[in-house]
Order: C-alpha cells, then structure tokens, then sequence
C-alpha cells in the first residue's frame, strides 16, 4: 500500500473511531491505540505533504459568509456532446485509445492550488462565471486541503453526495415537500451554503475528472498519466478504463453492471482521448469540446397495471394523484408508486383502472409513467377531500389544472404541525414519518393529536397499505406506546406553539415547576419574567391556550399520556462553559448521561480540546493520551469525575 492509500485508510479509520466514541459512546481503539494511529497518520502528512480535509488532525474552521462572490473561468467550460447509442461513441474512438469513465451527477467545481496548499474553488456556474466556494469546499471529506505539488494545479471534478447519504439527510428533514428530489439537488444546495457548517454535515465527497494546469510536470502527453498523478497528490479520481473500439463492448458491459450498485449518482459514461495534443487539435464547437463525448444511459422501461389513483392532499390544500401500479423491477429496486404530479397530466395521460403504462426512474431515482398505452381515461376526479370529507376545487393557472380542498380546517393542511407533534425532540414517535402522516391523513385517520393514540382502530386497514404489514404495524405501535411516557417540555414544544422551540419550552416549564395548569392560564406579564420570553412569544403563548379548539385538543391529547419528572435546575450553574468528556466514567452510566448532565446545566460538549475548551474531564488525569497533551498545552484544566462533581456541587 503507498502512502497516500495509508492516510486514506487512517483518515476513515480514525473518524470511524471518534463517532463511536463521541456520538455512539462505545470505543472500538483504546487511547493508546488511536494515539499510535493519530501519531502515523501526523508523520505520513508531514512526510508527503497530503493532507485530507476530514483528517482527524485538522481542526476545522467554520465560517459564514453573506454571499458567494462570483467569478470568471479562467477557460470557458463547454457542456459534452452526447449519445445514447453505442455505436455512435464506438464511431467517436475511431483509432484512439480513450479513457472511459462514470458521468458524475453532481455539481462540477474547478479547484485551484498554490504553494501546495487549496487556494481557490469555484463552481462550474454557466460555463463562464462561477461562484466561489472555497469555505465549503475545505469541508468535503476526501478533498485534499495540501498536496505535495507545489506549483499552480487547477483541476476539475465532480463534486457529490451518495445514495445512502442522500436518503439519511432526506429522511432527517420531516418536512416531506422540502426534501431534495434527487442527490444532485442536494450536492448543489450543499455545495452553495452561505455556512460551511451545514455543508461539513452533507457528506460531499469530491472526485476529479479533469486536469487543466500543472505547471513544470511532463505527463507524457497521456490523460491517463495524469490521472494516475492527481491520485499521488491525494486526491479520489472518478473510475476509469483505457478503451479502444474494439474494447468497448466489454467495457461498456462492465460499467452497465455496476451502476446498479453504484453508491454514487451517474447518468451515463465520458470517453476523453488519451492523447491529450490530438484531442486539443480537434478545437470545439461553439457549443462542445471536440476531445470528449458523453454517453447517456437509455432509461430501463417496463409495463405494469394501473391498479389505483391514490389522492393525496398536503398542507398547502393542494391534492396530489399518485399513481399506484403492480409491483415492478427498475433498476434494480422494487417500485409500485408515481406521482402524476397534477390533473392536467393525468387528463394528458388518460389515466384508467386497469390500463397497461410504461413506468421507468427519471435520472435512475424517481418513478415516473412515461405513457399509457390504453388510454381508457375512467379517473374520476374526486369531489370531497379524502383527509376531511369537506367539497373540493378545481383551480387553473398557467395552463395547469390542479385539485384544490378549500376548507381551512383540514387535517391534511395541519402536516407541519403534526410532523414536528411527532419528532424527535418532541413526542418522538418512531415510524411516524412525515410519509406515513400523509397516508394516515389521505384515508381520514387523524384529526387532531389524541388520534394518534387510537390508530389501533384501523390496524387492519393500515396493515393492508402499501409499504405496510404486520411488522410496520407493530413496530409504529410500540413506538406510539413509547411516547405516552414523555415529559412536560417536549410536549409544550411539540404542540407547535408560535416561536416555542425546545429551550424555551424547557425554560418555561422549569419557571412554572412542570405545573401544566399554570403554564396554559398564564398571562404575557408572567411570562414576561421568563428568561428569553419576549413580549411577542409571550403573545403567542397566550393567544394560542385562549383557543377553545386547541384547549380542547389538548385535554384529550392529555387522556392518553403520562409525564416523567425532567431534572431542570432553577441555576444553570455550567452556562457558557464547554467541556471535552474522555475515558471511562464511573459516577455516571456512561459518558452520554453525563454529556446531559452538563448541557441540562447550560454547559456544551464538544469532541475537541481547542483554546476555547473550559475543562477536560478524564479520570486518569496523569495519562498521556493526545487529549490530556492538547490540554496541558493549551493550559486547560483536567478534571477527574470527582472535581467535576465538587465543581457542580452533586454528588
């Protein structure tokens, strides 16, 4: 293995270590293990002058930014012509040897080093301006932030986010109608955030496909020499194989393997000539570069049975058609559901029970029908909402005619608030996504809170539903059983109350002594004196209990619950401090509890001992471990559990 290969490896391995010591609290390498790796992965640095940006040795600075300044490629970036004919790129090699590589989804950004260090990023933009996004891309966990070259490199590549990061980011976001539609949206929402810290939480990897500049290096007049370069220089370059006309076949049957496993988005495949002076001799259109071709994957299609035209209202009153279909095989995942979108579309499809459509994934993700071969059209529009039972509308704008409900009550329109009712950091209702609220919803089950509680009632329905069974149900049922033991905070935050987060709700609820009954008749003077209630909150709070509908909600929400005592101090006596936890605790379960302990006490925890660490709390305040040296050095006190409990006075 070389060197670079070997920072790779420690760079994951390491990272992999700290999230399960911090975020999963269990350790897979002693301290003396991790030390001996960190001390590796420090020397390899030093020696070959590659430094990753997810490196453990790197403190990361976060920055935010008003805007992203804009600027001029130095050389226009032309789009590739493409094909989706294998014998048209087959035609395109001709005597050439090319290098055939995976067509990356993502957003293409052009990289600029200088004394060995990332100087410059700018996204591709139109082909002539970008935008820079040099702080964001110090944040993409394989980009190399210093490299052994010490010349001026500038280099493009694709940068993206994963399938299986893209589907743990979306399922995060509860919000269904501001989830990312595919990872390209993601990766460009990421890549173009104005704070760098959300992007560092995106998982954007970068890949190079091109190199534009190296100044005083012989490549031998070979594409693939500086492929094989940019790799010694530390950075991930996108799969390639060296191909001739009479090679193709076997490539292309190899790349069309293995977009089904794929973990990274492409639509298609780029060949490059190989000689880098013929390719430039060809010149450009006034539209694509002579020297490169891409290849578009032809979608997969298949016929299938419309069995239903589900209706499926949202928040914002609007009814959506989903077209739900017998199960078929599409790219190698199982799909039996489509959105139509609109009524217009439908009308233009011609929908009806049982005709045969062509179905397939636009960009190889989302389902869609491409046509209807029978054309029956027997759809009836519904006339009654199917969340509230209340008429439905018919409105047209700009051509496009949708389904509208226009009672201001219903359930449906109320998404949000049930969406956050059972998040994490309220009622906590595991499986009740904001998907699984939405069919609830479309079937007439909830209308208000207290409902969730009685879903028992259609147990047999819900477990005939698609995506549904009896595992699905009994797993929603044990986590709706779980959140009748909640506390008081999490429920006045998960009420949805006007501009009440989480820690005013907890702040709140600590004034009152968890007595609900004062909470609900409090008056804005009262709340007034609460620590970060305002008189707008405070308004909002009160106006929202005057509610006689809501009063009543939450009397029978109250029927099927029961409250545990939460430990909130009237003093948070560790307010501002912020603390680094290591080794093995003894007064406290584990070092979760007694990361709660300090943040209930208004203290932070983070992974890093940096010159803004208060204290290090480690047991073994004599060991040498990096942690302890980082403190000594930065002279932060070491705190054992026992002085730390003398310092909060407990215990």
């Amino acid at each position: 293995m070389n060197k670079t290969d070997r920072i790779k490896e420690l760079t994951a391995r390491l990272n992999e270590a700290r999230k399960a010591y911090y975020a999963e609290d269990r350790e897979i390498l002693s301290d003396l293990e991790y030390d001996r790796l960190y001390d590796e992965l420090e020397g390899l640095e030093l020696e070959t002058g590659v430094t990753l940006a997810n490196s453990p040795t790197q403190e990361v600075g976060y920055e935010a930014v008003d805007e992203l300044p804009k600027e001029r490629h130095g050389t226009p970036m032309l789009s590739l012509d493409k094909t989706k004919d294998a014998e048209a790129l087959r035609s395109f090699i001709g005597g050439q040897r090319v290098l055939l590589s995976w067509k990356m989804d993502g957003l293409t950004i052009v990289l600029t080093y200088r004394d060995g260090n990332l100087y410059k990023a700018v996204t591709r933009g139109n082909g002539v301006i970008g935008e820079v996004v040099t702080n964001n891309a110090r944040v993409f966990q394989n980009l190399p932030l210093r490299i052994p070259y010490r010349g001026e490199l500038v280099l493009r590549g694709e940068a993206v986010i994963s399938y299986s990061d893209f589907e743990k980011i979306n399922n995060e976001i509860e919000n269904v109608d501001a989830r990312y539609k595919n990872p390209r949206n993601l990766c460009s929402g990421s890549v173009r955030q104005l704070n760098n810290l959300i992007t560092a939480g995106r998982h954007v990897k970068f890949f190079a496909f091109t190199l534009v500049q190296a100044e005083g290096v012989d490549f031998g007049n070979s594409r693939l020499v500086q492929m094989n370069w940019l790799k010694e220089q530390g950075f991930e370059t996108v799969e390639e194989r060296m191909v001739t006309a009479g090679t193709l076949d076997e490539a292309m049957e190899y790349f069309s393997s293995e977009i089904v496993k794929n973990d990274l988005p492409s639509d298609g495949l780029v060949a490059v000539y190989d000689d880098i002076a013929y390719g430039d001799s060809l010149g450009s259109t006034t539209k694509f570069p002579r020297n490169a071709y891409a290849f578009k994957w032809a979608d997969e299609e298949k016929i299938s049975t419309l069995l239903e035209i589900e209706w499926s209202p949202s928040r914002t009153g609007l009814i959506n058609p989903v077209a739900i279909f017998a199960p078929v095989e599409l790219e190698g995942t199982t799909v039996s559901r489509a959105s139509v979108h609109n009524v217009s579309i439908m009308k233009e499809l011609r929908l009806g029970i049982g005709d045969q459509v062509e179905v397939y994934k636009a960009n190889m993700i989302i389902p869609q029908i491409a046509r209807n071969l029978t054309k029956s059209g027997n759809i009836e529009i519904p006339r009654h909402c199917p969340a509230c039972g209340e008429e439905t509308k018919l409105s047209c704008m700009n051509d496009v005619e949708t389904l509208l409900c226009i009672n201001p009550e219903c359930p449906a329109k109320q998404m949000k608030a049930f969406t956050l009712f059972a998040s994490r950091d309220a009622l906590n209702i595991e499986g009740l996504s904001e998907e699984t609220l939405k069919k609830f919803m479309a079937h007439g089950m909830l209308r208000d809170f207290g409902d969730i509680f009685q879903l028992d009632r259609y147990q047999e329905e819900i477990k005939a539903m698609d995506g549904f069974g009896e595992k699905s149900w009994q797993k929603l049922w044990q986590g709706i059983q779980k959140a009748r033991h909640t506390t008081l905070p999490r429920l006045i935050y998960g009420l949805g109350i006007p501009n009440i987060g989480v820690a005013n709700a907890r702040m709140i609820c600590r004034e009152f002594g968890e007595n609900l009954d004062e909470i609900r008749t409090a008056d804005i003077e009262r709340l007034n004196l609460v620590d970060g209630i305002g008189l707008v909150i405070a308004q909002g709070f009160v106006d929202y209990f005057k509610n006689e509908d809501n009063r009543k909600n939450l009397d029978r929400l109250l029927e099927y619950l029961d409250f545990e005592e939460t430990a909130i101090s009237s003093a948070q006596m560790l307010s501002g401090m912020i603390f680094v936890i290591t080794g093995s605790v003894e007064h406290f379960a584990n070092r979760s509890e007694l990361k709660n302990f300090i943040e209930a006490q208004g203290g932070k925890v983070t992974g890093s001992v940096t010159s803004r660490t208060n204290y290090l709390i480690n047991n073994d305040t004599a060991s040498n471990s990096s942690k302890n040296r980082k403190a000594k050095e930065l002279n932060i006190p070491i705190l054992s559990e026992e002085d730390f409990l003398k310092l909060t006075k407990v215990g």
